[in-house]
């Protein structure tokens, strides 16, 4: 069994060589593809370096068609090339814990894909002000209902896949942004994938800005209306 953590990293020289260990040490036998845009802060630089010690961190370093949807869907699609069995989405920022990937393997035993969730029981989203916290019931709200799922965390990026479910859409992947949470989400719907959720509690980033605004948030909430409508 071969499980391979995806991280699609932009400026996150701070935070990527805690990330690495911590995911490396979460209990399972598991490697690391750091997919990186040329982060002007040396990011890559980094992961580069700890590569050439330990053959279990892999760098995809890319140059073309720069954006957190793009550099997901290559890792993807890089990830099934190396034969991962299950892949396991994440942030670079610290704010999803590696810790609960042992728990993410024994959900998906009986199902196609596993959202880290913080609206189940024993979820929880720390840190958040009261505005992002009514932004965030909002949009999920939203999007349960445009989308049509019945999954309480439709924004969390933070998801494990079997390497069949990936397969039958990761090609056709178009967001180029975070979007792509939302696009992937449409597409376990589509395939009529089964999706079980199991809590996390979602971490406030070691260091650095979020790159999730909420103008941009808002923007999403509309791409998700033209989605369905246009049954991408």
């Amino acid at each position: 069994m071969k499980t391979i953590a995806v991280i699609p990293t932009y400026n996150e020289a701070p935070n990527i060589k805690q990330i690495i260990f911590d995911v490396l040490n979460c209990g399972i036998d598991i490697d690391v593809l750091v997919v990186d845009d040329i982060s002007p802060d040396g990011t890559y630089k980094i992961v580069e370096a700890i590569a050439k010690d330990n053959n279990r961190v892999h760098l995809l370093l890319r140059d073309k068609k720069k954006g957190r949807g793009y550099a997901g869907k290559d890792g993807f699609i890089k990830a099934i090339e190396m034969g991962a069995k299950y892949i396991v989405e994440m942030d670079g920022d610290g704010s999803h814990s590696p810790k609960y990937i042992p728990d993410f393997i024994k959900a998906i035993e009986d199902c196609d894909v596993v959202i880290g969730s913080r609206y189940v029981i024993n979820g929880k989203d720390e840190k958040r002000s009261l505005l992002r916290r009514l932004i965030s019931n909002l949009s999920r709200c939203y999007l349960s209902f445009v989308l049509k799922t019945k999954v309480k965390d439709p924004t969390s990026g933070y998801r494990m896949f079997k390497r069949e479910a990936l397969q039958k859409f990761a090609h056709i992947l178009i967001a180029n942004d975070q979007f792509i949470v939302t696009e992937v989400l449409y597409q376990i719907k589509k395939n009529n994938l089964k999706i079980k959720e199991s809590p996390i509690v979602f971490l406030e980033r070691f260091s650095g800005k979020s790159k999730l605004h909420t103008t941009t948030l808002i923007t999403y909430l509309f791409k998700a209306l033209k989605l369905r409508a246009m049954g991408k």
